[in-house]
């Protein structure tokens, strides 16, 4: 019977146990992982995710090489996914929720993934349409287990821009484990790539810990530590940024006076019970805290000149200069608390039943005091228009200014139940799993319900194919960034973006050649369509999601996407993405236009090789195209104070696609195969390591963002949209060890 490749599981695998009456269907599980009812989970191998060459470290980047998962920024952790935004998308660490730093506005202030693969145990991504049991999110779910150690074991990386240090360990009858492990990293070299003269000093360190032990065959105590201290610091002086055409090549000269001084601390705590009395039965309460203390202070003065060349490379005359002051003082503090029990009861091996419910407590504290001036010829802007010669009594006008003092301590109540099974129609196999899920915020008063289902079937084919079906109601349950308006008020009008899903997917397994060895391939194909109601518009800069405060929006998202996965060389797993995916929303009625994370088109590769005559020497690389996102204005306001939502559909460009191939070099000096190590020393490595990064191999300047900037011929309003760009080349060297 053809079982899938390890890494593709959708965990609708049965192998027949004969009974006295019938033969029934039954599902195999490895021991010490967990079992996921899930259709549409993708299992990510953990192997993979750690060998990557990623700039953030962390498993997203294996992640960002899926066709329905869109980034534009090689330096952020945070993902797009089938249209959606960054705040669209669920983390869980062992069935527990996390959450990201709020107030990062610039991926370059983001640092490392709070994923840590040297910890990694099993990883399943979700990109819609999944089960009751994740929570209120309107794109995607990423579950990451931590696993258990069966013995002591030390491991650690060192390179350019940073390194990490795990060791692992395990009491001789195997009843408490336990995993420890601290990471650094400075990407001051990798920053240094970009074509301006910054002083960057960006530091990111953390520390967590993984800790279990077994009382016996029925009762189980885990807990899970995160401590995480991001500090980044910025002395800009001098950017000069050529862009244009060819017809009319431009140049941004500018000079800056000021700093930016940035800090983020994130802590976490989780205690978990687990009861097995049976079989049948198994239940876990999760007690869990959760700190995010952010601040971001900067104060920066700019001068600028903009210059036009005529067809002999010299400049032209004119009048395009300005300058603007940028200013925040936002503090943040945000505390979540709360307990979450859940129970699965499964009366054979191929039914399950599942009922959860959590309780939260959260503080918010938010301080917001920011605002831009912007000056062009000794006027500010946004002002009237005035005939030369005429007096202008306009009034000094900031760009904008938000400001706002919030506290709140809300609860939010939750709860699921669904139910799974497996059995045989005919001589097909079916898979169907469903439920529903209810949440209450007392801070809005409002209460969600979100029924969900899944259904595969595998018919009795000559052909290894599996046909899945799932969809629901998916809520975008509010939290700091979406009832925060862009006056700095909670608002506690707001209400959860609505979207209704339907996802249709083949999965296509198949042998190239009689004679070879290599697991099947697999062509994976979805398509899906989402209506949405109660959107919130927001504002997308860089990697900051700044929403309006407003649900006077409502949007629609389709697409298709495909995956070739396989090992394309004998021994390892390579794979092929595309995708092509549009992203609509209308504004109070104004006619539909694309969503800031409108993704069109994207293609992407992740393959490995190695040398035939010599197997110690690896690669692998990643490659991605993917087109421009719509850049519209940023955050604007009317006469009134009023966000002016008609700028969204005034300024609509598109960035250039996003092009980059990021390729890691491995020599393999001693492994648990063919490599292995004899001596007093070098017999107690188990794995050993040199390796070479080439990130962004071709030195594509990408972009991610434009600036917009006004000259004196057009002070009110926006006109020049200058690219900002992301990392050069970079080399780095890295060296890991296990012992």
């Amino acid at each position: 019977m053809k079982t899938s490749p390890k890494t593709q599981s959708v965990n609708v695998l049965f192998l027949p146990v004969v009974n006295a009456t019938e033969i029934q269907e039954v599902v195999f599980q490895k021991k010490g992982i967990r079992k996921t009812n899930d259709l549409t989970s993708v299992e990510i191998s953990v192997k993979e995710a750690r060998e990557v060459a990623s700039l953030g470290g962390g498993v997203e980047g294996l992640l960002k090489s899926l066709p329905s998962v869109n980034s534009n920024s090689e330096l952020s952790s945070q993902i797009m996914v089938r249209g959606g935004n960054y705040d669209e998308n669920l983390i869980y660490i062992n069935d527990v929720e996390l959450y990201r730093p709020f107030l990062i506005r610039n991926s370059l202030q983001e640092g490392m993934s709070i994923i840590n693969p040297d910890m990694v145990g099993m990883i399943n991504f979700s990109a819609g349409g999944f089960e009751p049991r994740y929570g209120d999110k309107m794109s995607s779910a990423l579950n990451i287990y931590y696993r258990q150690p069966e013995k002591f074991e030390l491991s650690g990386e060192a390179s350019l821009i940073g390194g990490r240090l795990t060791t692992g360990f395990a009491s001789k009858d195997k009843k408490f484990t336990g995993l420890v492990s601290a990471r650094y990293r400075n990407t001051n070299l990798v920053l240094n790539t970009l074509n301006e003269d910054t002083d960057f000093n960006p530091r990111y360190m953390d520390l967590q810990t993984y800790l279990n032990y077994q009382f016996n065959e029925k009762w189980s105590l885990s807990f899970l530590g995160y401590y995480a201290k991001n500090d980044y610091q910025m002395v800009p002086k001098q950017k000069e940024v050529d862009f244009g055409s060819l017809l009319q090549p431009l140049r941004l000269t500018v000079f800056y006076n000021g700093q930016e001084d940035d800090q983020y601390k994130n802590m976490m705590g989780t205690v978990s019970v687990n009861f097995k009395p049976s079989k049948k039965w198994q239940f876990s309460l999760d007690n869990f805290a959760y700190q995010n203390r952010e601040r971001e202070y900067y104060s920066l003065a700019s001068g600028y000149i903009l210059e036009a060349f005529d067809e002999e490379g010299n400049p032209v005359a004119g009048y395009d200069a300005g300058g603007q002051i940028d200013h925040a003082r936002n503090d943040l503090l945000v505390r979540v608390a709360g307990s979450q029990f859940r129970t699965r009861f499964s009366p054979d091996v191929n039914t399950d039943i599942e009922v959860g419910v959590k309780y939260e407590r959260e503080t918010i504290k938010d301080f917001t005091n920011e605002w831009q001036f912007v000056d062009s010829i000794g006027y500010s802007t946004p002002r009237d228009f005035v005939i030369p010669g005429n007096l202008d009594t306009s009034a000094l006008n900031l760009k904008y200014y938000i400001a706002g003092q919030n506290h709140i301590t809300p609860t939010r109540i939750s709860a699921y139940a669904q139910f799974s099974k497996k059995f045989m129609w005919g001589s097909n196999k079916i898979s169907v799993n469903g439920g529903a899920r209810v949440q209450n915020w007392s801070f809005t008063k409002e209460t969600l319900f979100s029924p969900r289902a899944q259904f595969a079937i595998k018919p009795d084919w000559d052909m290894d194919m599996l046909f899945r079906v799932s969809g629901g109601v998916y809520y975008q349950a509010p939290f700091y960034k979406e009832i925060k308006d862009l006056t700095g008020a909670f608002n506690s009008d707001i209400r959860a973006q609505k979207s209704y899903q339907i996802i249709i997917a083949n999965d296509y397994e198949f042998k190239i050649g009689n004679n070879d060895n290599r697991k099947p391939f697999k062509l994976t194909t979805e398509a899906y369509y989402k209506k949405m109601e109660n959107l919130i518009p927001y504002y997308l800069d860089n990697v900051r999601v700044r929403y309006a405060g407003k649900n006077n929006a409502e949007g629609y998202a389709y697409g298709l996407d495909a995956r070739l996965f396989g090992q394309f060389v004998p021994g390892v797993d390579s794979w092929i993405s595309a995708s092509y995916a549009r992203v609509y929303e209308n504004i109070e009625g104004m006619g539909y236009i694309p969503r800031p994370t409108d993704q069109r088109f994207r293609f992407s590769m992740f393959y490995q090789d190695y040398m035939p005559k010599f197997p110690s020497m690896r690669v692998n690389l990643t490659l991605t195209y993917a087109s421009g996102l719509p850049s519209g204005t940023p955050v604007l306001f009317d006469a009134a104070g009023l966000p002016d939502y008609l700028a969204a559909y005034r300024y609509q460009k598109t960035l250039p696609a996003y092009k980059r191939v990021d390729i890691g070099l491995t020599k393999v000096f001693i492994d648990q195969k063919d490599n292995k190590a004899s001596g007093n020393f070098w017999g107690k490595f188990k794995e050993l390591t040199l390796g070479v990064q080439i990130f962004n191999a071709f030195n594509i300047n990408n972009t991610i963002a434009n600036q917009w900037i006004s000259d004196v011929n057009s002070s009110s309003q926006l006109y020049y949209p200058v690219p900002v760009r992301l990392t050069g080349r970079f080399f780095n060297v890295k060296l890991e060890f296990k012992l």
